[in-house]
């Protein structure tokens, strides 16, 4: 009985052991590391600004015809090779602490990583004339890298 119960736990020892090696493996290609999966596309930044539609000083929120005619004129402009308009719900704190609940917008902007520095300088203008055109705390922004295949 003694020998059975001994040859039982080494039995599942090693099959913890070969289990607890392997698992490392099983998920390397999870992170992007494992090179035998072709990677697709070129480097890209994709940004991500988010418009706020309600005014701070109590005026009426900005419509969906004053919001696509900025884009119109602000954004395409400077980005003619596409974007994409995403309507969204959002909330913020705002400078007052305040939480702020309000309809928005998401705009996707993808470019070559070798345009970065010039398309930095006209997503800031894009941010900075939103903020004025109607009264705007901040537009937000989010930068990640990305491959794009088109």
């Amino acid at each position: 009985m003694n020998i059975q119960l001994t040859r039982t736990r080494a039995i599942l020892a090693t099959a913890a052991l070969l289990l607890a090696v392997g698992a490392p493996t099983a998920y390397a290609g999870l992170d992007g590391a494992d090179t035998a999966v072709p990677q697709r596309g070129e480097p890209y930044v994709e940004t991500s600004l988010f418009f706020g539609t309600e005014r701070p000083d109590g005026g009426p929120a900005v419509t969906d015809r004053q919001f696509m005619t900025f884009v119109d004129e602000e954004v395409t402009p400077d980005f003619p090779d596409g974007l994409t308009v995403q309507n969204g719900r959002g909330q913020w704190r705002d400078a007052a602490g305040r939480i702020e609940k309000e309809r928005s917008y998401e705009l996707i902007l993808l470019y070559p990583v070798a345009r970065a520095g010039a398309s930095d300088r006209k997503i800031e203008e894009i941010r900075r004339a939103y903020e004025k055109a109607f009264g705007q705390e901040a537009v937000g922004r989010v930068d990640d890298r990305v491959r794009v295949d088109f």
